[in-house]
């Protein structure tokens, strides 16, 4: 099968969605699909607000029809609602073809955080813009149940896995910090509710890995805590699995890859019971949930790793992108005809 994937989050940006369609596409190759990523490069761009390391392609539309034209593609999946997946739903939509999209972030939530915008408003916008699609692929049954609850019709869950070659407990960096040793990773963003852990009055050492627009601030309202800026593969791993509990603050998250990762590591995780962690861990076994980040934590730390490596291990990236090419192959035949594209959309991707 010669499927399409359009994803305005892509290299060099470090983050859940990226890592997620990188590992997909490698595992659907791997199956004997042809996969061909449409992202920013080779458009021109600017700088996502709030996020300068973040390119956004402008006008892609007539490049991206080009390009789809000419691999013609069996399938097409539309990651995000960015620029090129608004281009890629108009050309859908307007030949007459069948596509999928996923929810991968909770924009709303995020939206409302940075700008006095009503979730009510956000979540009317995203739910037109996946109306159209056979399918809106989501890691998780609680936010299944969340976009059901918002109106979204067709939604799948399509899970996540974790590469257990690269994130493992066996060579963990020698750190001679006090313990015990709590490590977060991820963007270091306010979405990410980061200071609700590094706030915490609690002995040993808060590890924070990562980068992303909050990092200067927080280093310099949080000089007791560890930052170690951006890393990645095995050496990220290995600061990873010197920790002793990793930390998850998180409410607004529709998964939380981290937090297999942690667990391939050997690393028990705290959370709030909400969207995502509640999804994955379990309770007294491989993490602990509370909506008290501090008893979750101590609660966590009780815990024995073996657990934890054992359900990161059960988690194949394969598996779950056998589920997502069956989600494609079910989304094949054509849409029904739409009379009417939907003026906002074009607008943005004329």
């Amino acid at each position: 099968m010669k499927i399409a994937i359009i994803t305005d989050a892509w290299e060099p940006q470090i983050n859940g969605v990226v890592r997620t369609l990188k590992a997909t596409t490698a595992e659907l190759r791997k199956l004997g699909h042809q996969v061909t990523i449409f992202s920013h490069i080779g458009h021109r761009t600017i700088p996502c607000p709030g996020y300068s390391s973040i390119r956004l392609a402008i006008f892609p539309a007539k490049k991206l029809t080009r390009d789809l034209e000419t691999i013609d593609p069996d399938a097409i999946h539309i990651a995000t609602e960015g620029p090129l997946g608004i281009a890629a739903r108009r050309w859908c939509l307007k030949n007459n073809i069948s596509f999928t999209t996923s929810y991968h972030t909770q924009f709303p939530e995020y939206l409302r955080l940075r700008l006095p915008i009503p979730l009510s408003l956000s979540y009317a916008w995203f739910r037109r813009f996946h109306s159209k699609a056979i399918s809106t692929l989501v890691p998780t049954a609680s936010q299944k149940k969340r976009l059901d609850d918002h109106g979204f019709r067709h939604v799948k869950v399509w899970g996540r896995g974790v590469d257990t070659a690269i994130f493992t407990p066996n060579q963990p960096q020698q750190l001679d910090y006090p313990e015990p040793i709590m490590v977060y990773m991820g963007r270091i963003a306010v979405e990410k509710n980061i200071e609700a852990f590094l706030s915490l009055d609690m002995p040993g050492t808060k590890l924070v890995i990562g980068d992303g627009p909050d990092l200067d601030m927080l280093k310099s309202r949080y000089p007791n805590a560890v930052f170690t800026g951006s890393k990645s593969g095995t050496d990220l791993a290995s600061w990873v699995s010197s920790g002793d509990v990793f930390v998850f603050p998180s409410k607004t998250d529709t998964f939380g890859l981290v937090i297999l990762e942690a667990m391939a590591c050997g690393l028990p995780v705290a959370a709030y019971p909400v969207t995502g962690p509640k999804d994955i861990i379990q309770e007294g076994l491989t993490g602990a949930l509370h909506p008290n980040l501090k008893i979750a934590i101590r609660k966590a730390l009780q815990l024995n790793s073996a657990a934890c490596i054992d359900y990161a291990q059960q988690t194949s990236w394969t598996k779950v992108s056998t589920v997502f090419a069956g989600h494609l192959r079910h989304g094949r035949a054509c849409c029904p005809k739409h009379s009417i594209l939907d003026p906002e959309f074009l607008k943005w991707s004329a």
